[in-house]
């Protein structure tokens, strides 16, 4: 599959088979996350076999289940597009492990902050933690706000590359699925802003991977 195709068919995914990632995709997704990491300036790191990170409460309420394998998002706290970078980076590895057949969740609060196994150097942050492996399903598509509502470009107005942009935009996780963000067009360049509200930076950079993989745009 392509990027679209991979956009397209990656859906949040939170109960996965007891089953270990396979060792020549572990050592193609430790790959990307150093290559990520050196562009990036973070400290991402792929923790395997660790079923204590998800042995919470709140995740056993989220219904999480062999969530054994996970991504920690970790970066230098003076960073101060931290969040939008740490989502960034880490949806442009989600999209990868759905190329490779595997499946993710992005998980900002139900999971152990406490025990996850990711290094910490000083002045680094956890901002939050992806949830990867074979999952039990494939996951659900989510509903989406009105096109009017996330986007200033009427469609019929849209450039070919833009729409392509805005639809995967629209697929994108976000927290809660509140999809607070803002799709405009100043000349050619796309602009796209975030609202107010927990995890909003986050999504931003989410939402712009999403954009720029699939309109092949770099946007604002």
């Amino acid at each position: 599959m392509d990027i679209r195709e991979a956009i397209r068919e990656r859906h949040s995914v939170r109960q996965y088979k007891a089953e270990p990632i396979a060792e020549d995709l572990k050592e193609k997704l430790d790959e990307l996350i150093r290559e990520c990491n050196e562009e990036s300036g973070l400290h991402m790191q792929l923790i395997v076999d660790d079923p204590e990170c998800f042995d919470t409460f709140l995740a056993h309420y989220g219904k999480f289940r062999n969530a054994n394998n996970y991504i920690a998002v970790v970066g230098p706290k003076e960073l101060e597009d931290l969040d939008e970078r740490g989502g960034y980076y880490g949806q442009k590895i989600v999209i990868a492990a759905q190329m490779m057949g595997l499946n993710t969740c992005w998980v900002a609060g139900t999971y152990g902050r406490g025990k996850c196994k990711a290094a910490r150097d000083p002045g680094e942050k956890l901002v939050c933690v992806i949830a990867i492996g074979y999952g039990e399903n494939q996951g659900q598509k989510h509903r989406s706000k009105p096109l009017s509502k996330i986007c200033g470009v009427p469609e019929e107005d849209m450039p070919a590359w833009f729409r392509n942009g805005v639809k995967a935009a629209m697929m994108a996780p976000t927290a809660i699925n509140q999809q607070k963000f803002f799709i405009a067009l100043d000349g050619e360049r796309p602009v796209i802003t975030a609202g107010r509200g927990a995890m909003t930076g986050i999504d931003l950079g989410i939402v712009k991977y999403n954009f720029e993989a699939a309109s092949g745009h770099k946007c604002w």
